[in-house]
């Protein structure tokens, strides 16, 4: 059982944004046969695009270890077991693990994780119920502990993590104002989503005084995915005791100088928090999450919904860049 395996390794460290020298497409064979005990074979089916990604190309010290050079892009997945020396494992289970960008790989039955497709379709275990879906809940339950009648805002509402952190502040009881880029996404958030108002952050006029319209009382939580400039401006927005989630700032990560909150005063006068959510400190409690997300997607209260994009391996460095300039709604995924 031998295959050869197209992969997508890290070449050079960028600066700025990701382009052509960044990746070097390598091939090897793999063989289903030379599995240690413990061993499974994995064939990969949908791999996770994450705005996370452009962080590991950093040589910095962060929540995980980079991309070293010359290793296989890291990426989360899901696949099926094609070979496997481990009894918790047979050939046909689908799994999730940290895959890579490639074709194939093998790892320890200790890395990998069963899923069941008999209820949702693979993909949805790298979105509503995977790390962006768990980022999302665990995010807004313990970090935003948003309460019934509050006024919750989300950026990057349109986004994978920004999409269900906005339904489950609206389960909860909360009003529920998006931000996000373009009339399309801000019409996706409200009618599909169901938040009570969304706010394009393109259009002409001033972000400030639309947030202040949609929320006149003030902001109570805020979960903060880009960073940047609409930090600044929900910052000089909250009421007292507010609690400001930080998830991600993808405005920021792409450039040369990053840009920090320059209203952090703000916390002070209001007597607010400013917390971060790094989803794998939750990994003890990940089967809570999941177990009530798909009680509510049951429900209808909840989507499922996956930007699925075609295109295999080697679509990974364009499809990494349609993610950052927007063109996705809700997960975005690419088909292996």
């Amino acid at each position: 059982m031998e295959f050869n395996n197209t992969q997508i390794r890290l070449a050079e460290r960028p600066i700025g944004s990701p382009n052509e020298t960044t990746w070097k497409i390598t091939e090897e064979n793999i063989n289903g046969e030379s599995l240690l005990e413990g061993q499974v074979m994995i064939q990969n089916e949908f791999l996770s695009i994450d705005p996370a990604m452009r962080g590991w190309l950093n040589d910095a010290k962060s929540y995980i270890k980079p991309v070293e050079i010359g290793e296989v892009m890291r990426s989360l997945g899901i696949g099926k077991v094609l070979a496997s020396k481990s009894v918790n494992y047979k050939v046909g289970d689908s799994v999730s693990a940290a895959i890579g960008v490639q074709q194939y790989c093998i790892l320890s039955e200790k890395e990998i994780t069963k899923v069941d497709v008999s209820e949702f379709k693979p993909e949805v275990y790298l979105g509503t119920l995977g790390m962006s879906g768990l980022t999302a809940y665990f995010g807004m339950l313990d970090t935003g502990e948003p309460k019934a009648g509050e006024t919750v805002v989300i950026s990057g509402a349109a986004g994978a993590v920004g999409s269900v952190a906005g339904q489950i502040a609206k389960i909860k009881g909360c009003k529920v104002v998006g931000i996000a880029g373009g009339a399309d996404k801000c019409k996706y958030v409200t009618e599909v989503l169901g938040f009570d108002a969304c706010i394009d952050y393109k259009e002409e006029g001033s972000l400030r005084g639309k947030l202040k319209a949609v929320c006149p009382d003030g902001i109570d939580v805020y979960f903060d995915n880009v960073g940047g400039d609409i930090l600044d401006t929900v910052l000089g927005l909250i009421r007292k005791k507010a609690r400001i989630v930080i998830c991600g700032a993808i405005s920021q990560y792409n450039s040369t100088q990053m840009q920090g909150p320059k209203n952090y005063l703000s916390l002070l006068v209001n007597r607010a928090k400013m917390e971060g959510i790094v989803v794998f400190d939750n990994a003890h409690k990940y089967h809570e999450g999941i177990a009530q997300m798909k009680v509510w997607i049951k429900e209808g209260i909840l989507t499922d919904e996956v930007y699925l994009r075609e295109g295999g391996v080697l679509a990974f460095p364009e499809v990494l860049m349609e993610l950052f300039a927007g063109k996705n709604t809700g997960k975005m995924v690419l088909a292996v």
